[in-house]
């Protein structure tokens, strides 16, 4: 199964605060393990899901240098907790915060990642919606995707070297702020 074209609609579902999305891919995104919710959320069955690469859920207004930082950090086998903004077969949206931990076999072979995201806080969600916007128009602004897309992942990066977090407390102050 490629990847369908679909329109977003503009229109946002949510699932309740109590339950959590799962998921696990190999170590090149595709997916390996997806729980009811995550089928019901995504619009697609288990056969669907399993063997695909990961971004099959990706909205297309959530900034290419979010899932950078995403790759980069995993690659060094670190942790990851990140707002995220997926979409449904139907075109709707859904948040989450998003956490992300590499996964290791019994011989400790590092084998792919396990996701867990949850409902997320919605006053964050909004200054996290505006500043998406922000860095999806700096990659946008370049004609070179990959170059506009490092652009945006530097222009937050000087963001977070001038309030002085790294990106784990920055995410983590979102919360607190809210």
């Amino acid at each position: 199964m490629s990847k369908e074209n679909i329109t977003p609609t503009g229109n946002e579902i949510f699932f309740p605060d109590n339950e959590f999305i799962v998921s696990k891919t190999d170590l090149k995104g595709k997916i390996t393990y997806t729980n009811l919710l995550f089928e019901k959320m995504s619009g697609y069955s288990r056969d669907e899901l399993l063997g695909q690469p990961h971004n099959l859920i990706r909205h297309p207004d959530m900034p290419h240098c979010i899932f950078k930082l995403f790759w980069d950090t995993l690659q060094q086998q670190q942790e990851i907790f990140a707002y995220v903004m997926n979409m449904h077969r139907s075109g709707d949206h859904y948040w989450v915060l998003a956490h992300v931990v590499p996964t290791f076999d019994l011989m400790g072979n590092h084998v792919g990642y396990h996701s867990s995201r949850r409902s997320p806080n919605r006053q964050v969600v909004q200054k996290m919606q505006s500043y998406y916007k922000e860095l999806s128009a700096i990659e946008k602004n370049n004609a070179n995707m990959k170059q506009g897309m490092q652009d945006a992942l530097d222009s937050f990066v000087d963001l977070l070297k001038q309030e002085e977090v790294s990106y784990g407390e920055y995410i983590f102050s979102m919360n607190e702020a809210a």
